[in-house]
């Protein structure tokens, strides 16, 4: 736990400091804008969603009226060199969706190509 905590806050102080590098900055290259797939992981209907349902729960406790559903999922930015074309982005960020990001048997997914 110890060992965690140090690391945790050793790659803190780095991302905090002025030396942190920006995902914009390419080595002989200055600004240069990133191709970015956008994930979206959400379960499918047919999947009970009891954090969904949680949610839903303490939003009415919290007062706000007319919340049908909530259905919880998560989201992935993936940056992406300009190497590659919008199609083989594309196909990539699909493939690792399917294969790493999301559980497809209970799963779906979105994928978006943002330049």
């Amino acid at each position: 736990m110890i060992l965690a905590t140090a690391y945790a806050t050793f790659y803190r102080n780095i991302f905090r400091s002025d030396r942190a590098l920006d995902i914009n900055d390419v080595p002989g290259g200055t600004n240069c804008h990133l191709m970015k797939a956008k994930v979206y992981v959400t379960l499918k209907p047919s999947v009970l969603d009891p954090q969904g349902k949680a949610i839903k729960h303490s939003v009415e406790l919290l007062g706000f009226n007319g919340v049908n559903d909530i259905r919880q999922g998560k989201y992935f930015e993936i940056a992406l060199d300009n190497s590659v074309t919008e199609d083989n982005a594309r196909a990539e960020a699909t493939r690792l969706a399917h294969d790493v990001l999301s559980n497809p048997i209970i799963e779906d997914f979105r994928v978006e190509i943002e330049k």
